[in-house]
């Protein structure tokens, strides 16, 4: 376990675990993929969603019903920043298991032990320029290094993920 925390986006006490893992989490309880997708400049691709105060995140979302974990990332993947990779070229390496200590409020939409699975890959070279493709939530992405992502990306669940 790399860390445990709470975040504000949950209504009622609970408890948020980063794992490392080179396991999938239990595919039936996953609501969510994500991915981290490298470039040999050390850099991360990011999306941004200028809108509600969401900002810069990793590109990821809900998992479709019948969808695998690595397809639901690579579509996600695509959907928020125009780089279309094989589900093949995704690795799972870790995951956020997420328990409501208390009953879900009305409406709460998860259930009350959740996970989402964080996937990885690299591509050759420094990474080209990219964009979301046209209806997408996502405003722009970009290629972003640590330190920036540290500065954009403050209080992310996910950050401790990052390579150094």
């Amino acid at each position: 376990m790399v860390a445990t925390r709470t975040v504000p986006w949950i209504p009622v006490a609970h408890r948020l675990d980063v794992i490392l893992s080179d396991i999938l989490p239990p595919v039936e309880q996953t609501t969510s993929a994500f991915a981290f997708v490298s470039d040999t400049a050390g850099r991360t691709l990011m999306t941004c969603v200028d809108r509600e105060g969401r900002g810069w995140d990793i590109p990821g979302g809900h998992v479709e019903p019948g969808e695998g974990l690595a397809e639901a990332a690579a579509r996600e993947l695509h959907e928020e920043t125009g780089l279309r990779l094989p589900p093949s070229s995704l690795s799972i390496f870790a995951w956020q298991r997420i328990e409501l200590l208390e009953p879900p409020p009305a409406g709460y939409r998860y259930p009350a032990l959740t996970y989402m699975a964080m996937f990885r890959a690299a591509v050759p070279g420094a990474g080209a320029p990219t964009r979301p493709p046209a209806g997408s939530e996502s405003t722009h992405a970009g290629w972003l290094s640590r330190a920036e992502i540290e500065r954009v990306c403050p209080q992310r669940t996910w950050l401790t993920l990052l390579p150094a």
